[in-house]
């Protein structure tokens, strides 16, 4: 392997102790080895969807704690502000701290695009994924 740098992060410990158990159900050799292969799932993710081009429909998939101050307001509002790609929405509690917001699109990739990253940016919310195709049902490349 190439030249490596030696980073240090600061991580929640329960974040930590359940990304320990994962690793270790998986098999990786240490927690590096697991970041690695997590980081470059984030940036293939993310250049993935930075190439998404024309008419796409899916959907924009958000977890978030309801418990953080004002998140839930702040997702609607945003959602308001992308009435015209947001074709209907889902709500589920999945425990006492977090929701699924299911958002189905369609549209121009780019505006999906900045969906998914305002509301990505919103303090409180855990997860975004976006999962679209093409029309005629050609999944993008």
């Amino acid at each position: 392997m190439g030249d490596m740098e030696r980073i240090s992060i600061s991580i929640p410990a329960k974040l930590l102790k359940e990304f320990d158990e994962v690793i270790a159900e998986k098999g990786y050799a240490s927690r590096s080895e697991a970041i690695r292969d997590a980081i470059r799932d984030y940036i293939i993710r993310y250049k993935w969807l930075q190439s998404m081009e024309g008419e796409r429909a899916g959907s924009v998939n958000v977890i978030y704690n309801h418990h953080s101050h004002e998140v839930m307001q702040r997702v609607i509002d945003i959602q308001h502000d992308f009435r015209d790609l947001i074709i209907a929405t889902l709500h589920i509690h999945l425990d006492k701290e977090h929701c699924l917001e299911v958002i189905l699109v369609k549209g121009d990739a780019k505006k999906i695009k900045e969906l998914a990253n305002k509301l990505a940016t919103v303090k409180g919310v855990k997860l975004v994924r976006v999962s679209v195709m093409a029309p005629g049902g050609h999944i993008p490349e």
